[in-house]
């Protein structure tokens, strides 16, 4: 809205800002803690939102898996997420992500670890939530970024192509 995010004085602006923003990197950090506390991440765990925590595990597609377990949410990972596969813990992350309520989740190689049939259902699932969240892929995957509004094909640090992913995919080199 031509607010300046690096203006000094305009520090409450930018901590509004980020505070939107749901980052979900490749590699997600997790600590020896229970499945709640690491989706709802740096929330102290009187606080944490049971029912929220559980819609976003449904988002994100770990829903059944956390259900399945004996402790459910209250479950301890272990450090770095040890007792989890890679695409659950890449699953956790987007569910933290979720849980934060962000109006604009940043996904970077954040379904690399995913089967296809998870990953398709994930999908879906931020197609769903498209209309009320913006969502900015980035991947190497064609699956993943095929139903994208628009596609920024970049190589070497440039933008090579602009679109939609019918007319930039075309291009592919």
């Amino acid at each position: 809205d031509g607010e300046n995010l690096k203006d000094k004085e305009n520090t409450n602006f930018q901590s509004k800002w980020q505070a939107v923003i749901g980052h979900v990197p490749q590699s997600i950090y997790l600590t020896d803690r229970s499945i709640a506390e690491n989706i709802a991440f740096n929330q102290k765990k009187e606080k944490i939102d049971i029912d929220a925590v559980k819609l976003a595990a449904q988002q994100a597609e770990i829903y059944e898996f956390i259900e399945s377990m004996p402790n459910k949410y209250a479950s301890v990972i272990g450090e770095r997420g040890i007792q989890l596969s890679g695409g659950q813990c890449q699953r956790i992350g987007i569910a933290r992500a979720l849980y934060k309520g962000a109006s604009v989740l940043i996904f970077d190689e954040a379904t690399s670890a995913l089967d296809d049939v998870t990953e398709k259902k994930l999908i879906d699932t931020l197609n769903n939530l498209s209309n009320y969240i913006t969502v900015i892929m980035i991947a190497h995957r064609l699956t993943t970024i095929q139903n994208c509004d628009k596609l920024i094909k970049l190589s070497n640090g440039k933008i090579q192509a602009i679109g939609k992913p019918s007319e930039v995919l075309k291009f592919r080199n």
